[in-house]
Order: structure tokens, then C-alpha cells, then sequence
């Protein structure tokens, strides 16, 4: 097993060397297909992407985190490796921290000349906290832990740090389960978790715990004195984690309360003002606010919380303060993301980058709020490193983690706005058919996003379960809809689907089918639906009470049945507070006649269901329900695949690719091959798997 490396900051010809050398899985699969290349699932399983960036105090650098997939057949199953590089404003990236390594929580240390981060190295039996020089040098731990570190905040002068971590398991607990007693008490066996204070490079000084109750989150000290913002939990369950979290400013001197915040429902993003007076803070705009959007100020002097954006048709992503009296915001409107300042009272407001120009989801500013980090991702590739100076007109490219996409020919992305019945305008994303022809029609793919609290941006859409561009190559188009209950279009347009599961929310679905269909894009008898979460209940509905409209359906860790989801689910407030809007004994008519496996009888739909045995959001045995009541009825092809270990969602690379591969058979064969039954359950790897055969031959020799 290859061992993770660190290293000192390359010449710019080693450099070069390394960017040829990271480009070299997708360069194989280029090479073999000659030069009309185009996106397979080979391609897809190694796209890498920029998943953090943070702006050096002068802003002339800007350390990243870089997501590097492992490939299956190839190496160890798991999750994406997470390394650290860092990016100069001239677009010279160099790597840091590389290999088999999992870096995280990077920020810059107080004073710039170094860059901290979290990771488990070598000999370290917990996650622990890092730092290494920015112009040479190893990296060293400063802190370990007798547990994981989960994130950390600098004193501002770099000498102190606090850090959220769990107290060490209980002893007597462990040595019981080594003699058999393993029952589990269902949401009541808490680990404590606390804030604690230690300084780091210091063996002696043990750290110092700030007993706050509660379980801690959003951990950031004020940039001037001893004061620390943070969110506290009830418990540490995720339902109240999304619901009950409240904003707290406490002194780490006595832990001593300063000041509480009664922010409404959810809580996003919290941000100290350079003089450690005020805080910027994303929240929701009340209790039945699906998503934290809201962008607020918060005074620890008073405990007052002002919405200084009200009313906005849009939602605040990420926020940064210019300086004491500006905070600047990405905001998502529609399918694009806007780059914003505005005062602290709301006045003043000004977009430097108006909508149809990038989709955003992070970026930070250097000291003196000149120059701006972003991450970005476009139509043409995921999310790399940007950099924005004041004056610019917009955001200057810096990294190319995917050289090879430059070879690969990739359809043509488009925003589409319709009407839906009831007259409301819904905005959608189509990805054409690659080398579509005049008055043809194509095969559809309707992807459906999950929450319903999320939105589709213009910008890369193609993942292990988004069909997207590898689809557009093969000649589908693909069509992604905002349906209200979406984001991204203020607090009013996200609650129109509440209280009304299955309604107007997947009526704006079908009709977007229609307005393709009218186009005369798509074939109305080869139209297909996937999604996972809400999307894959949305998959689910349309397969079984909309099954007439659809050939065939993908649906992944999706609803079908909502009495037993409300009984199963991990997040019930957060179900009833922002979907429902009632209890299943409210209305159990209502529950029971939105759920899918109410209207099976209707299925004629050919389903691929998959889903993680191990999900607690969304109980495999929704999956299972369904696919049961469908495989009794016997009236159009179902099968079930399940993901052992895998949660909402997959995060291990063979599980993704194994996906990925499942999900574009099944409609290549019901919406262009010859349908009728399943096609073998056994899949052919393909170019991976031979090459992996191919080594097992060589070792054999």
C-alpha cells in the first residue's frame, strides 16, 4: 500500500510533470479512442475536482483541496482521496500533501506563513491536527487527540487553538461487547462531544475543556480576543442538527455565555467581522424555511439577529466579510450564482458578477478584501480554483485538475423556462443529444434532484448517478428541472411544495416533459426518470402514478411508502416541519395515497431500484416495499440492487461505478434497445476490468 507523501513546494518543470502525470487515467481511455473522443463511464469514474480553496492572507496564494478518486479494479475500494495543493495568482499549482491521504479542514495560520489541516498520517491512531511551512518543509503534528479532531479554530494570535472532539469511549462499554453484550439503545448511547482549548506543539499542556452543554458545531473564534461562535445541538442527532441547532457567542476564558441567538430553524454559515464585532450568519427565515438561505447579522452586544436581505428571490450560499462594515455573498438565483457586497444594515448593495455568468458554492478574501478565491464549475468541467481582483470583471481560472476533458467532445448545456399548468414559470437545464440533427426526436433522461430543498446550477452535472454528458454521448438528451420546492428562488418558492407530496411539485415535472415534447426534441414513448432521495421518490411516483408517460426508471434510495418513512426515518422533525407540515395520524389518507406503492397496480414501468443497505435517512426498506408489491404483481420488470456499507448515497469507487454502469444499461435497453425483460443482472466492467485481468495474468507469470 502506497504510503502518503509530503513535500516540499515544486519547480515549475516538476510541476508540469505532475500535471501531465494526474491526467493520466483519463489520458488512456483519450488515447485508446482515438480523436473523436467521446465521455464513458471510465471518464466519469476519474473526474477530479477542487473541493475547498482558502486565500493566503496577501492573496497571492491559495491552498485547495483536491478530490482524487480511486479506480477501481486498481486500487483499494473506498472513498475519494482528499490532497492538499496550492495555487499561485499566476495559475502555477503546486502539490503539498499528496497520495493516499485524506486532508481536511485546510485554512491558513494566523500570520500566512503556513497552512494547517486535519489527517491521520503514519503512526497517528486519530485524526489529528497538521501544519506545514508554505515555502519548504515537512509537515508536522502540532496536536493529536485521545480521539478524533472533527474541526478547529485559531486564536488570532496563532498560539492557541479550539477544537470540537468526543470524549474517549466508554471503557467498561468496550470490554462488555468483547464478552458479548452488544444490544445497541437506539438514539440514548451518546458519546459526549465538547469544545477544548489547547496549545498546539505543546506535549505537556493538556487541553482544556469548555463545558458549554450541548453538542457543538460551526466552531469559529473571533479574529480579535477571546470570544468563540459556535452552534449547539440538543443531541447529537442529525434531526437535531438540521433543526435545533442554536448560535452562541461564548468568552474561552470562563465559558461564560456573552450572548444566544434565537436563529429561526435551520443554520448555515457563520462569519466573524475583521473586528470581531459582528457576525454574518446564513439561516433559515423561520422554522418551516426548508433551507438556510437568509443572510443575517448578528451583534454579541445584544443578542439581535437582522435579516438584511429580506425578501430576497434567491438564497444566500456563502458569505465573507470585505471588511468591518461589507460582507460579501454568493447568491443562487435560478440555475446561476451571483457575486455580491452589501453594508451590514442592507444598504448599498452591488453584484459584481450577475446572474448568467457562473455557478459558485464557496470563496474566501484575503486581508485587505481585494482579491477573492472561488471555487466554480461550468457546463465544460467540475469545480476548479478561480481568483477575482478587485475591478475584474469576473472570475480568472487557475487550475485544470481534468486536462483530458479538452479532448472529449461534450453537448450543448441550455437553460429552459416553461410554464406549468397553473401558469408558474419553472427553469430547467437540458443537455442535448451530442451531434443532434434537425427534426429528430431523441430519447429523454428527466434527472430529479433530491431535498426538495436543492437546485440545479448551470455548471458541471454529470456524476456516477446524474447521467448528463456520459447520456448526451450516447445519444439521449437529459433534462434537469428546479420544480417548486426547489432553491435558489426565494423562501415563498421553496415552501409551494409543502404539504402537498406528489402534487404541483411533480406535476411541473411532467410538464417539462411536455414542453420538450412540443419542442419536438424528445420521443414521448422513450421517455426514462431517475433521481435519488425526494428524487428517487419523484422516480418512484412517476413509475407507478404517472407510469403511462414513462419507459423505464431508475430510482435510488428513494420514498415509497411515507407511513413507514415517517416511522423509519432519521430526520422526522425535519420531515414534518418542512415537508408534511403534519403528522401521519393528521392524515393518513393523505400519507398513504402520495406514496408510490399506493398506485402500483398502475406500474408498467420497467424499475431499476438501488440503495445502501446502511442508510439512515432514507430505510432500505422503502426500496424493498416497493420493489416486493411490483415483483408480486408481476406487471412489468423490477429489480433491487443493494450497496452493503453504503449509506445515502454511495462513496466508495466501486459501488459508484458499479452505478453508474447499472443506471445507463437500463435505459439504454428500454428507451433505445429492445426492452422487454431485464437485461442479465451480471454486468461487463469493461477497459477497467480487463486491465486489472491483465495484471492478474502478469503476477501469474
Amino acid at each position: 500500500m502506497k504510503q502518503p507523501q509530503h513535500r516540499r513546494p515544486l519547480t515549475s518543470l516538476s510541476a508540469a510533470c505532475w500535471s501531465v502525470a494526474i491526467a493520466a487515467p483519463l489520458l488512456a481511455f483519450s488515447t485508446a479512442l482515438a480523436q473523436d473522443v467521446l465521455l464513458t463511464p471510465e471518464h466519469v469514474t476519474n473526474l477530479r475536482s477542487a473541493t475547498s480553496c482558502e486565500i493566503s492572507p496577501d492573496g497571492k496564494r491559495i491552498a485547495y483541496t483536491l478530490s482524487v478518486p480511486r479506480v477501481p479494479f486498481k486500487d483499494d475500494d473506498g472513498g475519494a482521496w482528499s490532497e492538499l495543493h496550492v495555487v499561485g495568482a499566476d495559475g502555477k499549482s503546486r502539490p503539498y500533501i499528496t497520495g493516499e491521504v485524506n486532508v481536511g479542514s485546510v485554512v491558513w495560520k494566523p500570520g500566512g506563513g503556513a497552512i494547517s489541516f486535519l489527517a491521520k498520517r503514519g503512526k497517528d491512531e486519530h485524526r489529528s491536527l497538521y501544519v506545514i511551512p508554505i515555502d519548504g518543509g515537512e509537515a508536522r503534528n502540532v496536536l493529536s487527540f485521545k480521539t478524533d479532531i472533527s474541526s478547529y479554530s485559531w486564536s488570532p494570535d496563532g498560539k492557541r487553538v479550539a477544537f470540537i472532539a468526543s470524549e474517549e469511549p466508554d471503557k467498561d462499554r468496550k470490554k462488555l461487547k468483547d464478552k458479548g453484550f452488544k444490544q445497541e439503545i437506539y438514539e440514548e448511547e451518546f458519546t459526549p462531544v465538547h469544545v477544548w482549548i489547547a496549545t498546539p506543539g505543546k506535549e505537556d499542556d493538556e487541553p482544556r475543556r469548555l463545558d458549554l452543554g450541548g453538542y457543538p458545531s460551526q466552531l469559529r473564534w473571533s479574529p480579535v480576543g477571546t470570544f468563540i461562535a459556535l452552534a449547539l445541538a440538543p443531541s447529537p442527532l442529525i434531526d437535531d442538527f438540521y433543526m435545533k441547532r442554536k448560535l452562541h457567542v461564548f468568552d474561552t476564558e470562563d465559558s461564560s455565555i456573552v450572548s444566544s441567538f434565537q436563529n429561526p430553524g435551520k443554520l448555515g454559515q457563520v462569519a466573524w467581522s475583521p473586528d470581531g464585532k459582528r457576525l454574518a450568519v446564513i439561516s433559515a427565515e423561520d422554522i418551516n424555511d426548508p433551507s438556510a438561505g437568509r443572510l443575517m447579522v448578528a451583534s454579541p452586544d445584544d443578542g439581535s439577529l437582522v435579516d438584511i436581505l429580506p425578501n430576497y428571490e434567491g438564497q444566500v450560499g456563502h458569505v465573507a466579510w470585505q471588511d468591518a462594515d461589507t460582507i460579501m455573498y454568493l447568491g443562487d438565483e435560478g440555475v446561476w450564482t451571483t457575486f455580491n457586497e452589501i453594508r451590514r444594515d442592507g444598504s448599498a448593495r452591488k453584484t459584481h458578477v450577475p446572474t448568467g455568468k457562473m455557478s459558485s458554492r464557496t470563496f474566501t478574501v484575503s486581508t485587505d478584501g481585494q482579491t477573492v478565491a472561488m471555487l466554480v464549475d461550468s457546463p465544460t468541467h467540475p469545480s476548479e480554483v478561480f481568483i477575482m481582483r478587485h475591478g475584474d470583471g469576473g472570475p480568472k481560472r487557475l487550475t485544470n485538475s481534468n486536462p483530458s476533458l479538452a479532448d472529449i467532445r461534450l453537448a450543448k448545456q441550455e437553460v429552459v423556462r416553461y410554464k406549468a399548468r397553473d401558469g408558474l414559470e419553472i427553469e430547467g437545464l437540458l443537455i442535448h443529444p451530442l451531434d443532434e440533427k434537425p427534426s429528430t426526436r431523441y430519447p429523454l433522461i428527466l434527472s430529479v434532484h433530491g431535498g426538495p430543498e436543492a437546485h440545479h446550477r448551470n455548471g458541471w452535472l454529470t456524476r456516477y448517478s446524474s447521467p448528463g454528458q456520459l447520456a448526451a454521448a450516447r445519444g439521449f438528451a437529459v433534462f434537469y428541472i428546479n420544480y417548486r420546492g426547489s432553491t435558489g428562488r426565494g423562501v415563498a418558492f421553496s415552501k409551494l411544495g409543502q404539504a402537498d407530496y406528489a402534487g404541483g411539485e411533480f406535476e411541473d415535472l411532467i410538464d417539462g416533459v411536455d414542453h420538450l415534447i412540443d419542442r419536438g426534441l424528445v420521443d414521448k414513448d422513450k421517455v426514462g426518470v431517475t433521481g435519488g432521495s425526494y428524487g428517487g421518490f419523484a422516480t418512484a411516483w412517476c413509475s407507478t402514478f404517472h407510469s403511462k408517460r414513462f419507459a423505464a426508471g431508475v430510482m435510488f434510495v428513494g420514498i415509497s411508502d411515507h407511513v413507514s418513512k415517517a416511522g423509519t426515518t432519521d430526520i422526522p422533525n425535519e420531515m414534518t416541519l418542512v415537508h408534511a407540515r403534519m403528522h401521519v395520524w393528521d392524515d393518513w389518507d393523505f400519507f398513504r395515497e402520495r406514496s408510490p406503492i399506493y398506485h402500483v397496480q398502475k406500474s408498467e414501468t420497467p424499475l431499476l431500484i438501488m440503495h445502501g443497505k446502511d442508510d439512515p435517512r432514507v430505510h432500505p426498506s422503502q426500496s424493498m416495499e416497493l420493489y416486493r408489491h411490483l415483483k408480486v404483481l408481476n406487471q412489468t420488470p423490477v429489480r433491487l440492487v443493494w450497496y452493503p456499507g453504503e449509506g445515502h448515497g454511495n462513496r466508495k469507487a466501486a459501488a459508484r461505478f458499479d452505478y453508474n454502469l447499472r443506471m445507463m444499461r437500463w435505459f439504454e435497453h428500454y428507451l433505445k434497445g429492445p426492452g422487454g425483460s431485464a437485461p442479465e443482472y451480471k454486468l461487463d466492467y469493461g477497459p477497467l476490468a480487463e486491465e486489472d485481468d491483465k495484471t492478474d495474468d502478469d503476477d501469474d507469470s
